[in-house]
C-alpha cells in the first residue's frame, strides 16, 4: 500500500509546522503496511492491538471488544480487525463476536507456530515486569508477529534501579505527570492535526523521559511520520506517545518509571530535532499541556 507523508505548510512558520498523514476512503491513518478496507484492517507482521488503536484514534479495550480478543490481546499477521462497532453490539456490552482470520500469502507453513511462540512469550515477560497496580499485567502487551528487529539495550545507569531526578509534578486523572524534555515548547495542540501532540525542541542525544509511571506497550518505527516511537500505558485510560527520537532505549512489557530515560532526542520522521508529545485519554488525543505541570 502506498504510504505518503506530507509536511504541510511550506511558508508557514516552524512553530506552527502541522504534519499530514494520508488517510484511506474510511478516514482511517494509514500508517502501516496492513490494508483497511471498508473499515476493516489486516494485521501486518510487526503490528500490536496498542499501535492499531493508536493509528486509528480508538480506546484499545473498544477494538478488543469489537473483535473479540481478549488479554494479553495478541493478535496474528493475516487477520482482519474491524475498526467499527458491530451494529447489532450495544455501545457498552463486554462480549464481542470472534474475529474473522485470513491466510497470508507471503507467510510460510510454519510461521504461525514461530509468530504465536514469540507473542506468547512477550506476553509472559509483559506480565512479569508490570507491577503497578494501575496496570493490570494481564492487559499490558499486545503482540502480533514481531519480526525479528535489534532494540537497543538501556544505557549504564539507566535501567529502572537507576535514581530518577526530581522534577514538578502535576497530578491529573489519577497520575501523577511530568515533562518527558527539557527543551522549549515549539508548538501546541490541535485537534485537527493528524499528529496531534506538542512539540519540544532540544539536540539529537538528549534525553527523553517518560512522563508517568507505567509500561511499555510499543517501540518501534512502524507508524509513518513518527519516527522512532515509544509508547506507554500509564493506565486502562491513557496513554502517552513519545516520537522522533534518534534511540530508543526500553522494550515492550518494560515497566518504566516517571522521569526515567526511555529514548534519546533526534529527528527521525521530522525535518529538526524535536520530540512529538502525545497524550492518549481512552484512544482519543488530548492537549498534553493541560496534564503537565505548568512551566
Amino acid at each position: 500500500m502506498a504510504v505518503a507523508v506530507l509536511l504541510a505548510g511550506c511558508g508557514v512558520p516552524p512553530l506552527h509546522r502541522s504534519v499530514v498523514v494520508e488517510t484511506d476512503s474510511n478516514g482511517v491513518p494509514v500508517h502501516a503496511s496492513g490494508e483497511v478496507a471498508d473499515h476493516h484492517y489486516t494485521v501486518a507482521r510487526g503490528d500490536t492491538l496498542y499501535s492499531i488503536a493508536f493509528r486509528a484514534n480508538v480506546d484499545y479495550h473498544q477494538l478488543a471488544r469489537w473483535n473479540g480478543i481478549g488479554a494479553p490481546y495478541v493478535i496474528h499477521p493475516g487477520q482482519v480487525l474491524r475498526l467499527t462497532r458491530p451494529r447489532y453490539m450495544p455501545a457498552q456490552q463486554a462480549q464481542a463476536p470472534v474475529f474473522r482470520t485470513v491466510s497470508s500469502g507471503q507467510s510460510s507453513s510454519h510461521e504461525p507456530a514461530r509468530v504465536l511462540s514469540t507473542a506468547t512469550s512477550a506476553a509472559a515477560a509483559a506480565a512479569g515486569a508490570a507491577t503497578s497496580p494501575a496496570i493490570p499485567a494481564s492487559t499490558v502487551v499486545s503482540v502480533a508477529g514481531q519480526p525479528p528487529v535489534a532494540t537497543p539495550e538501556p544505557e549504564t545507569g539507566q535501567g529502572a534501579s537507576a535514581a530518577i531526578p526530581s522534577g514538578a509534578t502535576r497530578s491529573v486523572g489519577g497520575i501523577r505527570w511530568r515533562w518527558p524534555a527539557e527543551g522549549k515548547l515549539l508548538s501546541h495542540f490541535s485537534a485537527n492535526d493528524a499528529m496531534p501532540g506538542i512539540n519540544i525542541g532540544g539536540q539529537t542525544g538528549e534525553p527523553v523521559r517518560a512522563a508517568a509511571d507505567g509500561v511499555v506497550v510499543y517501540s518501534g518505527n512502524g507508524l509513518v511520520g513518527y519516527g522512532e516511537l515509544v509508547i506507554i500505558k500509564h493506565s486502562d485510560d491513557y496513554l502517552s506517545a513519545y516520537g522522533h527520537n534518534s534511540k530508543r532505549l526500553v522494550k515492550e512489557g518494560e515497566h518504566v518509571e516517571a522521569g526515567q530515560i526511555i529514548a534519546r532526542m533526534g529527528s527521525t520522521g521530522a525535518p529538526r530535532d524535536e520530540l512529538e508529545f502525545q497524550v492518549r485519554y481512552k484512544g482519543k488525543p488530548v492537549d498534553p499541556l493541560d496534564y503537565l505541570p505548568k512551566q
